[in-house]
């Protein structure tokens, strides 16, 4: 039991609430923009790299980099909103998403040339120790990075079920048309959308670099699980993408243990395809996802 929680149950929560905010965005912007934005996962990048002057130069403690990104990451969306998907959002949806790959290349040559391709980290100096409650070890940053998805996760719950502004996203994400015909201003959802899953996007990425490092290849890898959840949860359901990453997550490290002998059931190097195996398995078995999202 020390074993198991320690080293696989803390770990899967932590990366499946890393992967429940990064769902979450991707699904908000899926049910408003009808697409899947395949630069999510850079933006994510782009705000962990965003952060690393805040906590490295000025010291700062990550939730204040995670912070000052998720302003600065939501400015960027905005942007690219404006320049890039606004002009083809009339069009066909694939052709939105091959615009998105096209932006999330150019994110990252970006990235690459202002930050360089070497390997950093937001620790300096001395490794805080972990905590210890009797045989309970912790990290202080995976509690951080818990207890903070968890608070951001019911932000987003009171937003969609407490407010106008949830409550016409969730209008517009039944039918744009419909929500248009009544009143409801499509652009400004659109743009509080860009703002609410950018951010998330921006807190999942500091927490991913803080957890483990930078490098700018971090929010490419993370896709393919973010996505999974996502189709776990149900397409464009922002509650099934948190479930749905919590359970990519726990399942990825859950994986790994011995749970039929010495040697762990997959080995640590392969526990990305848990999650690609868990969406072909949902794709072929229960399209919709766990809470009845959309189908294609």
């Amino acid at each position: 039991m020390y074993e198991f929680v320690n080293f696989y149950l803390i770990p899967g929560l932590v990366l499946g609430s890393i992967y429940a905010l990064g769902a979450i965005g991707v699904s908000m912007l899926f049910s408003i923009l009808r697409f899947a934005h395949f630069a999510h996962g850079d933006m994510m990048t782009l705000a962990a790299y965003l952060a690393l002057p805040v906590v490295v130069g000025l010291g700062l403690h990550p939730l204040a980099g995670a912070a000052a990104a998720a302003l600065m990451t939501s400015v960027v969306a905005l942007g690219i909103d404006k320049v890039g998907y606004q002009p083809v959002r009339a069009r066909p949806t694939i052709v939105s998403a091959m615009v998105s790959l096209g932006i999330a290349l150019m994110i990252r040559s970006a990235i690459q040339v202002g930050y360089g391709v070497k390997t950093q980290s937001y620790t300096t100096g001395q490794i805080t120790p972990p905590l210890r409650f009797d045989w309970l070890i912790v990290q202080e940053r995976h509690i951080w990075i818990i207890a903070s998805s968890m608070v951001l996760m019911l932000a987003v719950h009171l937003l969609l079920s407490r407010t106008r502004a949830g409550k016409a996203m969730r209008a517009m994400s039944d039918s744009a048309e419909l929500a248009q015909l009544t009143g409801i201003p499509t652009e400004r959802v659109v743009r509080l959308t860009w703002v609410v899953g950018a951010s998330l996007a921006a807190v999942a990425g500091v927490f991913a670099a803080w957890d483990t490092f930078l490098q700018t290849m971090l929010g490419w890898f993370l896709l393919l699980p973010i996505f999974a959840a996502t189709i776990l949860g149900g397409i464009g359901r922002p509650y099934g993408a948190m479930i749905g990453g919590l359970v990519i997550g726990l399942a990825e490290e859950l994986s790994t243990y011995p749970w039929l002998g010495t040697e762990p059931l997959i080995s640590p190097g392969y526990k990305t395809g848990v999650a690609f195996a868990i969406m072909v398995a949902i794709l072929i078995f229960r399209p919709h996802g766990l809470f009845k999202g959309r189908v294609f």
